[in-house]
């Protein structure tokens, strides 16, 4: 007779939207042309959902935000909850990860896409860096 065998642990309803999405947006933006450099790109500072480069070889570093409900839409919706505190974390994991880098420094951005039910928005360069 054989052991059980442990039942992985099975992923939160938040976490399986997270993927989704990302696999989503990953979809998305490669077929508008972006190159996948990295996904899931994690270091103390933060996360980084994707990062790609695009037709003009701009690094772009991606907040993928999906919320499956309208009701969340009283909150602001995906968008609204890329906040300054979660920007600055964005802004971390982006310098930790190009200083990990050989070669120079390319032209970045940060872009959000915002996933609200079947709806879609990117929206290029969202914030910045303070100087």
């Amino acid at each position: 007779m054989h052991a059980p065998q442990p039942v992985p642990p099975q992923p939160t309803t938040t976490a399986a939207t997270g993927e989704a999405g990302e696999d989503r947006a990953l979809r998305y933006l490669q077929a508008r042309g972006l190159g996948l450099v990295s996904r899931n790109y994690r270091c103390k500072g933060g996360e980084i959902d994707l990062v790609m480069r695009d037709t003009a070889g701009v690094l772009v570093f991606i907040e993928v935000r999906a919320r499956v409900a309208r009701s969340t839409q009283r909150f602001g919706g995906a968008a609204a909850s890329v906040t300054p505190a979660k920007q600055r974390r964005l802004i971390a994991a982006a310098e930790d990860f190009l200083a990990r880098q050989a070669d120079d420094v390319p032209a970045c951005r940060f872009d959000v896409i915002a996933i609200d039910g079947n709806r879609i928005e990117w929206m290029r360069d969202a914030f910045g860096v303070e100087a």
